[in-house]
């Protein structure tokens, strides 16, 4: 009697899963991307190395590698999946609706603020599509940890992804008025240089370079921050407890400077403006609930990025 692991309407599910393993880099990572316990993943592994009578991959405590067997079959494996998506998606044709699971990475204040309204607004659109929305303000590891897409302010310098650049952040200088007492407001780069700084590590760290809106003319100085933080929401809140002066996204502050708690200095003056990207993997087959989330934000991050 054939086992169900190793029927043939299962090979498909048996490979999916061995490709996970390897791009995960192992078995627990693997399940917990599935969303299934390891040892289920353990059996799958086994059921698939029974069926072609090869071992795929060595392992032991602290390690896995792939055989020889296991990378020709990893390699065939990529190609038969995507070909079967592919052939799935072309037979569905219109009905290809989106469903399923898509696990995004975004910037931490990014993705809790200005992408919550398109997020919501897809997933209501597609009650089949569940999302992990994954807050780190770091690159991501598409296939370590199963990343579908990522937003991803700052410069991308993997060659290995697709990087749609579709806006820019604008960043301006701002304190809390207290922090002047009767003193007049700085307006120019070189009054701003003495005062007590507070930095986003995560883009200026021991230097502050502005860049006069008029004419594009650039100022460097150096400075000894107070605090250094790699959140927005830190930076913003020290700023706001009269801490020092520090540079944040403009569409941060919006309220803050509307009502008063904090000022904008050197007002002529702005942080070099940071690029938004999506980011994604190359594939030959990308399915419905990727496709459509990827034409959502690229319709949504040219209008919310400040």
């Amino acid at each position: 009697m054939t086992s169900p692991d190793t029927s043939g309407m299962d090979r498909i599910g048996l490979m999916q899963t061995f490709v996970r393993i390897v791009e995960a880099g192992s078995l627990s990572a693997a399940a917990a991307q599935l969303g299934t316990s390891q040892p289920t993943v353990s059996r799958r592994l086994q059921a698939l190395e029974r069926s072609l009578g090869l071992e795929l991959l060595q392992r032991s405590t602290h390690a896995m590698k792939l055989t020889d067997d296991g990378a020709r079959c990893f390699a065939h494996a990529k190609t038969l999946l995507e070909s079967w998506q592919a052939m799935t998606a072309d037979l569905r044709g219109a009905k290809d609706a989106p469903e399923g699971h898509l696990r995004v990475l975004v910037p931490h204040a990014f993705g809790q603020d200005q992408l919550i309204a398109p997020l919501m607004a897809y997933l209501r659109r597609y009650p089949q599509v569940t999302v992990e929305w994954l807050l780190h303000d770091r690159r991501p590891d598409f296939i370590a940890e199963g990343i579908d897409c990522a937003v991803q302010v700052g410069a991308v310098d993997d060659p290995a992804v697709i990087a749609l650049r579709l806006a820019e952040v604008p960043r301006i200088v701002v304190a809390s008025p207290k922090l002047f007492g009767e003193r007049s407001f700085p307006r120019e780069p070189d009054d701003l240089a003495a005062l007590p700084w507070l930095a986003l590590q995560t883009f200026y760290r021991n230097e502050v370079a502005l860049v006069r809106k008029a004419d594009g003319v650039t100022r460097r100085f150096a400075i000894r921050p107070r605090l250094s933080t790699d959140s927005l929401y830190a930076l913003r809140n020290a700023i706001l407890s009269d801490l020092g002066v520090g540079i944040v996204s403009a569409w941060m502050v919006t309220d803050d400077l509307e009502q008063g708690r904090l000022r904008h200095l050197a007002p002529g003056w702005e942080a070099p403006r940071l690029p938004v990207h999506l980011v994604y993997p190359y594939a030959r087959f990308y399915p419905a609930r990727l496709r459509v989330f990827l034409e959502a934000m690229r319709e949504a991050l040219p209008t919310i990025a400040g």
